[in-house]
């Protein structure tokens, strides 16, 4: 028998996990690391920038992102088993 996946469980540790990646990757932005990347992710989360303010705009949007992904992937997963 398969286990069951927690839909609220992997909806937040997929949504800190984005939101910190993303907003960790704005802040090397500001330092002209990985800045296309930022340019690009920013095409989509609207506000997302290279700069303290961009970064916290982007993590939200990363971890809004994140954990919706992370609720339909377990509810997926559980569907099929």
């Amino acid at each position: 028998m398969m286990q069951r996946l927690s839909i609220k469980g992997l909806g937040l540790a997929l949504g800190v996990t984005w939101g910190v990646g993303v907003f960790f990757l704005g802040l090397m932005g500001s330092f002209g690391w990985g800045r296309p990347i930022v340019e690009l992710l920013g095409s989509g989360y609207l506000g997302y920038g290279p700069s303290l303010g961009g970064s916290v705009i982007g993590g939200v949007w990363a971890f809004v992102d994140g954990a919706v992904g992370g609720i339909v992937i377990a509810w997926l997963y559980n569907r099929f088993c």
